[in-house]
């Protein structure tokens, strides 16, 4: 696989090279990039620049890291739904999982009074909340729903991945809020949603879980060879 041009990745976060799935996706972009013979180039979208002008820029991908609370929750919001709404392909991991499922939520659902718990706490529609149990630095293994585009990645239905979050789906609103286009691809040994894909978009999956550590090991993070090979073929 290869093109005459690079494929343009934004990174919509709030860039600090002390996250460790920061330095992940550095190292991951370019290790996934060489294996599909395709030159990547990402750009960093800090979440209080985005706006119009930013969202129009050429976009081949969109890659919504963790790093949450972020300094604008709306600005990740307007890239999550430009993504969604443009059909241009998407990965959010860890945080960006939780504010997929705040977007879909607000703006497909119409759930306007839609929150995270992270930042209201009291929120009586409390879409993402507190875990059970902590995941900060834990890993733990998934069982993915067969055919769907996380299966499909990783060409297995068991997988182990690492995660590093206190927040994640509020079962209160799962099975309302994953009853449509939005589904979930992967759940844990408990039976907690754990990634969700969005039917009828050429490619849009987040997960809880941050599947961009496996480059620190120097794998090529399955997902992220998804998303390169989605955003090759829109372009």
């Amino acid at each position: 696989m290869s093109r005459s041009r690079p494929l343009h990745i934004a990174l919509v976060g709030d860039f600090d090279a002390s996250i460790t799935a920061h330095r992940a996706i550095q190292a991951a972009l370019p290790l996934a990039g060489r294996a599909l013979g395709l030159s990547v180039e990402a750009r960093c979208l800090a979440t209080e620049q985005i706006d119009a002008h930013a969202l129009a820029q050429p976009f081949d991908a969109i890659w919504c890291m963790p790093g949450s609370p972020y300094r604008s929750m709306e600005g990740a919001l307007a890239a999550i739904r430009h993504a969604r709404e443009q059909r241009i392909p998407f990965l959010g991991t860890c945080g960006g999982f939780q504010h997929a499922l705040l977007e879909y939520a607000r703006n497909v659902m119409g759930w306007a009074d839609a929150e995270h718990g992270e930042n209201t706490p009291d929120a009586a529609q409390a879409i993402v909340s507190p875990l059970s149990c902590s995941l900060v630095e834990v890993r733990g293994g998934l069982q993915l729903v067969p055919g769907s585009l996380i299966a499909q990645a990783y060409e297995t239905l068991d997988i182990e991945e690492a995660y590093r979050c206190n927040y994640g789906l509020n079962p209160a609103f799962a099975d309302a809020l994953l009853a449509g286009a939005l589904r979930c691809c992967a759940r844990d040994a408990a039976g907690e949603v754990r990634a969700v894909q969005l039917e009828g978009h050429p490619f849009f999956v987040a997960t809880l879980f941050q599947p961009e550590r496996a480059a620190l090991e120097g794998r090529v993070p399955p997902l992220l060879a998804a998303l390169l090979h989605s955003a090759s073929r829109r372009a």
